[in-house]
């Protein structure tokens, strides 16, 4: 485990649809970032869990602020 790193039995795992709600995207948006690798996922069975925290990392990164006039 690197540094600052949670265990996995302490990270929040989010489904598909749930990590859809938070960004406000379609669950196909999402299934398209996890395919390309822009967010990072686990395969359960048939389907992807999200770890929470790179929901908001992603977010963050792609964040354009406003700029000042």
């Amino acid at each position: 485990m690197a540094a600052g790193e949670k265990p996995l039995s302490e990270v929040n795992f989010l489904t598909v649809a749930e990590v859809a709600a938070v960004m406000r995207v379609s669950k196909m948006t999402v299934y398209r970032l996890v395919h390309s690798g822009h967010l990072p996922a686990v395969r359960v069975g048939r389907s992807f869990r999200v770890p929470e925290n790179a929901v908001h990392d992603y977010l963050q990164q792609s964040y354009v602020g406003w700029e000042s006039a």
